[in-house]
């Protein structure tokens, strides 16, 4: 390889270690600002987004209309942050909007689109990924129920191919190379929170889902790192999946009935839970919750729908993944009858026939006025 090419790759590679070392002293480093009490704050995001989150808020604000009408609970919209807003700032999150969301402990957020960097639109980083890190929201949590079985996924939230998913090398035309990062901080913590979900819940297995047979470093630690939080819990057991043999024999219940928590590395984690969410009833299916120690945020698992505005289907959206994660934020913050009665109403219409559809005519603002009636 040409010395100066050598030169620029190495250079390139060293500002990124010492970019991502600033970040990670800035965030062990930073005080926690005042924190809102009794107050979410809503996001809602690009695309499909801004149309769910309406909805969301409808439902919270029928379901808390005593806490809100009181003032013991506040919804408070967070403007700034469309993708055209972070396109402009040529920031994942424009800096002046990021100082506000770091005074919410809560927030609901919508779907944000990440821009592709090869079509010609600026390459800004996703602003998901950016607030998982800055947030220190390391663990992901998503149940599922696929008929008689619930799994609960706990996916690392920061690291993997995500950490430098916009850092890439492009060495020359022809060689290109990204990076997968794990530290065993990040692996300990989030097994430490799935064992502890486990003991909590009666479980008696975790799931560890890796391709360490290849990638032998960084998924080898991540499964050593669960190896060693499992010595604290006797009554579990650990148990090693291949993420290809996970994915192959999810739909099989015999397989599924094995699994009760599962723990899996960032990209391993997006892949399996949408398989499971699919298998569930759709990726409208389920909802997701982004846990720190000072942070929360919960959404939708699924992306902003830009096929359903190409079809002008957007008034058919499926709102049951936001909904879903509205059932787990009022559950964090306390809330526990209201989530029980928001997780029963959607039950009720968990039916194909109950979901919006354009050749009946039922759009996403009837299923949320029949699931309000049905609470």
């Amino acid at each position: 390889m040409d010395s100066v090419i050598k030169k620029s790759v190495s250079d390139a590679f060293s500002d990124i270690i010492s970019e991502e070392k600033d970040r990670e002293d800035k965030l062990n480093n930073q005080v926690t600002p005042k924190l809102k009490t009794n107050t979410i704050g809503i996001l809602p995001g690009d695309g499909i987004g801004p149309r769910l989150i309406h909805q969301a808020k409808r439902v919270l604000n029928y379901l808390m209309s005593p806490e809100i009408g009181s003032g013991k609970l506040h919804l408070e919209d967070i403007t700034g942050c469309t993708i055209e807003a972070r396109t402009a700032a040529g920031e994942a999150v424009p800096s002046e909007v990021m100082d506000q969301i770091k005074t919410y402990p809560v927030l609901l957020k919508g779907p944000m689109v990440t821009p592709r960097g090869n079509d010609g639109s600026k390459n800004v980083e996703s602003a998901n990924a950016f607030l998982r890190r800055n947030l220190d929201l390391y663990a992901s949590i998503r149940p599922m129920q696929v008929g008689n079985q619930d799994w609960t996924f706990f996916r690392e939230n920061i690291e993997g191919p995500y950490l430098f998913g916009s850092k890439g090398l492009a060495v020359d035309d022809e060689l290109a190379i990204d990076f997968v990062v794990l530290t065993k901080k990040e692996a300990t913590r989030l097994a430490h929170k799935a064992f502890a979900y486990a003991d909590a819940h009666g479980k008696t297995e975790v799931a560890v889902v890796t391709k360490a047979n290849i990638v032998k470093l960084t998924d080898g630690n991540f499964v050593k790192a669960c190896q060693e939080v499992a010595k604290d819990y006797p009554n579990i057991t650990l148990t090693p999946y291949f993420v290809d043999a996970m994915a192959a024999n999810l739909h099989d219940p015999k397989f599924g009935n094995q699994l009760q928590v599962v723990v899996l590395p960032n990209l391993y984690g997006d892949i399996i839970t949408d398989i499971a969410a699919q298998l569930q009833g759709g990726l409208g299916s389920a909802g997701s919750a982004n846990i720190g120690d000072n942070y929360a945020i919960f959404e939708a698992i699924h992306g902003t729908a830009p096929w359903l505005f190409e079809h002008h289907l957007e008034d058919y959206a499926d709102p049951r993944s936001l909904m879903r994660a509205v059932v787990m934020l009022l559950d964090h913050i306390g809330y526990t009858d209201q989530a029980n009665r928001l997780s029963s109403a959607l039950n009720k219409l968990s039916n194909k026939a109950d979901l919006p559809n354009v050749d009946n005519n039922f759009t996403t603002n009837d299923y949320v006025t029949k699931l309000i009636d049905n609470l």
